[in-house]
């Protein structure tokens, strides 16, 4: 079995969690989770970044998370555990797969299938700001080729394995000429090695504005950090599925999955929370531990329960839905289904790519070095 660290979270979380471990178990997963501690319990504890050393520890072991919602204490001085996670452990990919469920749950459009791939690490998210003046605040944009490298190819690896046929880039490269153009470029070679895969570029406001409009247009979505982090959930939005999608942050050597949900500490202890959003993200985990297999045979039970209307209160509509249920009958609703395939929503069919992605490590080529001029600023207050 795969050792995987699991997180059971706060609020919601290890209601969802459970529910969740009890459909893998049920479906087969080659697993076997070993518990960690993180999030409020742990940074009420003094650990200002909500993780101490033993979950450390454990996830350089396991090398796969599983991980429930958590809940950041208000006040200064807690640092986000999913900064801190995506930092540590080298998670460079973002992945979202987002797709609408017509006619069981409301959405703008009902034919939507995009998978929104995010670099994690760089961009304005690096967090790296100064005070230049009295008056002037700047917050530095990093993109380098070696983060551009990988997730432009993750991309592309990844429509291979899993059957897509047109990757996208987004930047906004007719104002951000260097850094902008420096991912554009490499989107441009790297498209070169996947003959196979359509590729096209588009600037980033005016992608954002037809992927609301007409998101059937649109497959993978590749882009950098803050773009990403804005098209995720536009697109999560007009799917009207926000509480349904799983997450996957991937690394080289380490992968967190996860629902994209908070931890709904208003709910948290009633057994009405649904465990779709997690149940998804550990969906593409076993896809992304070549249990392609496992992975189809829960999402399309889980289809199938959506269909004959078995619903938890967040999507139970009066007159549609067939049953009210909570966390654990809706896990039993799933469980019943196993083995049983949709009728009307798209059948999930991961096991159909060869999934396998590939991400050759960088070698940076030696280039000439020429000082051309000095950057020199003051602060001047005017005669």
């Amino acid at each position: 079995a795969v050792p995987i660290a699991v997180a059971m979270g706060d609020g919601i979380g290890p209601e969802i969690m459970k529910a969740t471990l009890r459909i893998l178990n049920a479906a087969g997963a080659n697993i076997e989770p070993h518990e960690i501690q993180v999030g409020e319990k742990v940074y009420l504890s003094g650990q200002t970044a909500g993780i101490a050393q033993e979950a450390w520890d454990t996830i350089r072991k396991c090398k796969i998370i599983l991980k429930a919602p958590i809940t950041t204490p208000q006040g200064k001085g807690y640092k986000s555990l999913n900064v801190t996670m995506r930092k540590s452990l080298g998670l460079f990919a973002n992945v979202r797969p987002v797709s609408s469920l017509h006619p069981y749950i409301k959405t703008f459009h009902t034919d939507m299938d995009v998978v929104i791939v995010r670099e994690n690490e760089e961009d304005l998210y690096a967090g790296i700001e100064h005070r230049q003046t009295q008056d002037v605040y700047q917050c530095l944009k990093l993109i380098t080729r070696p983060g551009s490298e990988k997730i432009v190819r993750y991309a592309f690896e990844y429509a291979r394995a899993y059957g897509r046929k047109k990757v996208t880039c987004m930047v906004k490269d007719n104002i951000m000429k260097i850094t902008d153009g420096l991912f554009h470029k490499v989107f441009d070679e790297i498209a070169v090695e996947y003959p196979d895969i359509e590729s096209e570029t588009q600037i980033i406001d005016i992608a954002s504005a037809r992927l609301a409009a007409k998101p059937q247009n649109y497959d993978v979505i590749v882009t950098s950090n803050l773009y990403g982090d804005i098209i995720s959930d536009i697109a999560a939005e007009i799917a009207g599925s926000v509480g349904m999608c799983g997450s996957a942050n991937i690394g080289k050597e380490v992968s967190m999955f996860e629902a994209i949900h908070g931890s709904a500490p208003d709910i948290a202890g009633k057994a009405i929370a649904n465990p779709s959003g997690l149940l998804n993200g550990a969906v593409m985990m076993l896809a992304h531990l070549g249990q392609n297999e496992t992975a189809d045979k829960i999402k399309n039970a889980w289809l199938r329960t959506l269909e004959d209307g078995c619903h938890t209160a967040d999507i139970y509509q009066e007159g549609k839905s067939a049953k009210l249920v909570n966390t654990g009958e809706f896990a039993d609703a799933v469980i019943e289904r196993l083995g049983q395939q949709p009728e009307k929503l798209p059948l999930s069919v991961l096991a159909s790519g060869n999934g396998e992605i590939n991400i050759p490590d960088y070698h940076r080529k030696k280039e000439e070095k020429t000082l051309v001029g000095v950057d020199l600023f003051i602060d001047w207050e005017g005669s």
